[in-house]
């Protein structure tokens, strides 16, 4: 009879590569891909008393592939990351970077002056100064107490 030990982390190690050819990019389909893994801009919300401050990344995306629209209550923006278009005789070419349409909304805390929006776009980083409403700014509520007694 041959003794054969064990060894736990070969099956872990088996485990791990089942797992990485589950998610391999070759093997899943193209349509899953990129719905599920589409990226959206990552935003920064800053608040003070007079208004909110929305910075929003876009790298690599020109203005003109933009569309934002603000309302009193949320910013609502779209667009595309558009491909290079790049012909290679040879090689194997593998990118991590997302192209195609985008969309979010982004919900703001306060009712806005939407006619009032600045606007900034400078070297892929969208920066919004969002002005409060007035009647947002001088909001003020007064509490009742009652005594206990």
């Amino acid at each position: 009879m041959t003794l054969v030990r064990w060894n736990p982390w070969q099956e872990f190690n088996a485990m791990q590569r089942q797992i990485n050819r589950l998610f391999d990019e070759d093997t899943l389909p193209t349509a899953f891909v990129e719905r599920s893994f589409s990226r959206v801009p990552a935003a920064e919300l800053k608040e003070t008393e007079d208004a909110i401050h929305l910075k929003l990344e876009l790298p690599g995306i020109e203005a003109k592939d933009l569309d934002l629209q603000v309302t009193q209550n949320a910013v609502y923006l779209s667009g595309e990351r558009k491909s290079e278009a790049k012909t290679e005789e040879k090689g194997v070419i593998k990118s991590e970077f997302h192209y195609g349409k985008f969309q979010r909304v982004i919900p703001l805390s306060a009712r806005i002056q939407n006619t009032n929006v600045t606007a900034e776009y400078k070297d892929g980083i969208l920066n919004l100064t969002l002005p409060k409403a007035e009647e947002e700014k001088n909001k003020v509520v007064k509490v009742n107490l009652a005594s206990a007694g």
